[in-house]
């Protein structure tokens, strides 16, 4: 089919854009702006998106099919048109699960926290270990190279996000994915502007739980109670995993050092090149599915110690003159605290800096400042960036990112709210030293800040 995409530049959607042309359609899309790691991977399928959103787009397109992202408004202006000419249109979870999900055993990873990296892991494992899996995952894993593969084996892998479908379709994006085998990781409070509060997320939850069927499994963190009191809705199987404390699965022998975390599971020595309890914790519910679907430990493991992460996952990004540039997703304050307790764990003996750009939907609002303080507060030097478009935001509800600097001061952490990007390089060029470590911390682009400051790192050490 010719099916043209609106959002094309989304995660979800960049990603399924990748399966349909690996499945013969030929896709064309249309967006505003788009940044890598998605502008890369649609240069490399061959798709060049319109840029704006316009009815014209569709004469060009000739489209037999449209997929709209949840980006996308009522009044989104190419939208509009699809209705006014009846042009058959979809969801980007509807048409995964039409299209991709049927005769095959979908393995979906949820959860507030981790998502990503567990669904990465989950695909890689399964492709080392020879089960050639289709996968569909909300970040670039550094093994497989890309976001998404149609695969020929029985197992699908995919992120499960529960925000919104599309303007048309209001529940979660999992309900859609037919789960057969479910990982919960964590229910937290987010997307503060499509949920009113926690309870409401946690429905969700419960509903994802209870559409695994009775010969299914769900497998769920032992260590979260919400978690596990949806997991409990389910009519199949439930499995339990804990990097500390009683479940089913829990690991012996923890160990960290330079090469990352080795533990022993199920009779099996594994090593996780990765640092920090949350990344153990997740690699522990990976394989709790893994294991439970028939997947041999030894080839799990031998598949474990070559993993290489994500992109923009604690990414790095460059090294120059003894300071190391991480980057990195991280955009609630959870994953803000233990991001930077990873780093800490990866570099024991540097000064860890934390730039933090609020930039996410939830983290631009004020619902988690106190908490955005005490997870900064984890690193020795703090920026912290104006909320992204925060004039788009009401005052009243508006993250303040001179308060958060100044609440970290008083505390004790040397904090500093700047302005732009510019002169957050100058800063931090300026007072980094040889040893000390910057982690970036975004969900966007955050104005080119990374490859800035590596280049002024870089220009500093020659100069």
């Amino acid at each position: 089919m010719k099916i043209h995409m609106l959002g094309i530049g989304g995660t979800g959607m960049g990603s399924l854009a990748g399966l349909l042309i690996e499945a013969g359609h030929k896709v064309t899309g249309s967006d505003e702006a788009i940044y890598p790691p998605m502008s890369d991977q649609l240069a490399s399928l061959g798709i060049k998106p319109f840029r704006g959103y316009r009815p014209e787009n569709l004469d060009v397109a000739k489209p037999q099919l449209v997929i709209v992202g949840n980006v996308i408004r009522r009044n989104n202006p190419e939208a509009q048109e699809v209705h006014r000419r009846d042009i058959p249109f979809r969801s980007m979870p509807a048409a995964l699960s039409d299209l991709f999900l049927s005769g095959r055993t979908p393995i979906v990873i949820s959860g507030t926290h981790g998502k990503t990296t567990s669904s990465n892991l989950a695909a890689w494992l399964l492709h080392s270990a020879g089960y050639d899996p289709g996968y569909l995952v909300g970040g670039v894993g550094r093994n497989l190279g890309r976001s998404y593969s149609l695969g020929h084996g029985h197992f699908f892998v995919i992120e499960g996000d529960e925000y919104d479908t599309a303007y048309f379709d209001k529940g979660p994006k999992f309900w859609h994915y037919r789960p057969q085998a479910l990982m919960i990781t964590s229910i937290e409070f987010d997307h503060a502007d499509i949920y009113k509060d926690v309870d409401a997320i946690f429905a969700n939850f419960e509903r994802l739980a209870r559409l695994v069927p009775p010969d299914g499994l769900v497998v769920v963190n032992a260590s979260d109670a919400r978690a596990m009191r949806a997991a409990f809705k389910a009519s199949s199987r439930v499995v339990t995993y804990s990097n500390s404390g009683e479940a089913d699965y829990s690991p012996d022998g923890v160990e960290v050092g330079a090469e990352g975390t080795s533990f022993t599971l199920a009779g099996t020595r594994f090593l996780l090149p990765m640092w920090g309890d949350y990344n153990l914790q997740n690699a522990i519910g990976v394989l709790t599915v893994l294991l439970e679907s028939g997947v041999e430990p030894a080839r799990l493991a031998a598949g474990m110690r070559q993993f290489k992460g994500v992109r923009r996952r604690q990414e790095l990004a460059g090294q120059a003159g003894g300071v190391t540039v991480l980057d990195d997703f991280a955009h609630h304050p959870t994953s803000v605290a233990k991001t930077i307790e990873g780093v800490r764990l990866r570099f024991p003996e540097g000064k860890v800096w934390a730039i933090f750009e609020p930039r996410s939907n939830t983290s631009r609002r004020k619902v988690f400042q106190g908490e955005f303080v005490d997870a900064l507060a984890r690193a020795d030097r703090v920026i912290v960036a104006s909320p992204f478009k925060g004039d788009s935001i009401p005052s009243a509800e508006r993250f303040d990112s001179h308060r958060v600097a100044a609440a970290l001061m008083k505390a004790g952490t040397d904090a500093h709210h700047i302005e732009d990007v510019e002169h957050m390089v100058e800063f931090a060029v300026r007072g980094a030293e040889p040893g000390d470590v910057i982690l970036v911390m975004s969900n966007g682009d955050f104005e080119g800040l990374v490859p800035k400051l590596v280049a002024a790192l870089q220009a500093k050490r020659q100069a």
